[in-house]
């Protein structure tokens, strides 16, 4: 095994940590108080962050290599890697918002996003690196 791909597979396993976290709480999404909310999108933030982290070892060990997380998005949409490239670009897009602002309308949006559509797409991430273990 390289050290690239030790080094996704690494990131996996803190990646497939923090996913059972969220899980955990998207998974009781109709009972959450708004803070837990709040904690749901901390969990979402960070489970972002080492998705595409993951994503970007990943393409490195298929010999793509690619810096920043917008780049990783595309690359690994268009290596199938990802079935949604738009959930993932507003997945960024609203973490980077969330994470400079704080308004009621926007949390609420987000918290929707996450459990309906992130989640599901975060999943089929950890569904896909799975099989490739």
């Amino acid at each position: 095994m390289t050290l690239k791909e030790t080094r996704w597979k690494q990131r996996f396993n803190n990646l497939t940590r923090a996913y059972n976290q969220l899980k955990n709480a998207n998974d009781r999404f109709d009972e959450l108080s708004t803070l837990e909310k709040e904690g749901l999108v901390q969990r979402f933030e960070y489970t972002f962050e080492l998705s595409w982290k993951t994503l970007k070892d990943f393409l490195e060990s298929k010999g793509v290599v690619t810096q920043f997380p917008r780049e990783a998005i595309k690359e690994a949409f268009a290596s199938g890697v990802l079935a949604g490239g738009e959930a993932w670009i507003d997945m960024l897009d609203n973490r980077n918002l969330m994470s400079h602002t704080y308004q009621e309308d926007v949390f609420r949006e987000v918290v929707d996003k996450i459990h309906r559509i992130y989640f599901p797409a975060i999943t089929q991430l950890v569904e896909y690196l799975e099989k490739e273990l």
